[in-house]
């Protein structure tokens, strides 16, 4: 079930598996997929079974058809690393996708501009749509909300006793929204929410303001 949200006047919902959809735009925003960590971590002898490398693809073949936007943004960290064997399930997979497809360039996204360019992919270092800023890392800028990544946020939340979850999480300031990281092979960061801010949680498969 997705979260309804409105920021300076516009739409934008919130989806479990942590995608955000612009809906006056047809925008999917999405953060740190990190395609490509599940075969470097294997190289390397991590025991991350075989069938791993595909379930960011399944994932985002649900949130795409779930939407279906005119436009795909990636804010950052779409790939790990160099190129491995999973940049070819990628070119499949944008073969396959009929939106638009655009990258806000993350730390981790080292791979030729050109290899995206070759799939008709633009690469911004930033990029400004009617107020709002989207960015990988936090950024700040006067006159402008900001969707960014990079963090991976999380919060601990506690229960009777003493118990504790931690929950990966859409982290809203009064001007910046960080997004949860949509790769299934990541970390998380856990986050410390003061009296202004706005917290939702992803929960099986809802989104929940706590």
């Amino acid at each position: 079930m997705t979260q309804s949200i409105k920021i300076q006047s516009q739409e934008f919902l919130l989806h479990p598996l942590g995608g955000i959809f612009w809906v006056e735009k047809s925008m999917l925003l999405i953060s740190d997929v990190h395609l490509g960590k599940v075969v470097h971590f294997r190289k390397f002898g991590a025991a991350v079974p075989q069938k791993a490398i595909h379930k960011n693809f399944m994932l985002l073949d649900e949130i795409v058809g779930y939407f279906q936007p005119f436009q795909i943004c990636f804010l950052g960290d779409l790939f790990h690393s160099s190129l491995n064997k999973e940049w070819q399930l990628f070119e499949n997979w944008v073969g396959k996708t009929p939106a638009e497809i655009i990258l806000v360039a993350g730390n981790h996204d080292i791979i030729a501009p050109e290899k995206f360019e070759h799939l008709g992919i633009k690469i911004f270092q930033e990029l400004e749509f009617d107020g709002f800023l989207l960015t990988h890392h936090p950024k700040e800028k006067d006159g402008f909300f900001n969707f960014c990544g990079h963090v991976h946020p999380a919060i601990r939340l506690k229960g009777f006793g003493r118990q504790r979850l931690k929950l990966s999480c859409f982290f809203k300031k009064k001007k910046q929204l960080i997004l949860p990281a949509f790769g299934k092979f990541t970390g998380t960061y856990v986050l410390e929410p003061t009296e202004e801010d706005e917290v939702y949680v992803v929960v099986e498969n809802e989104v929940l303001q706590v």
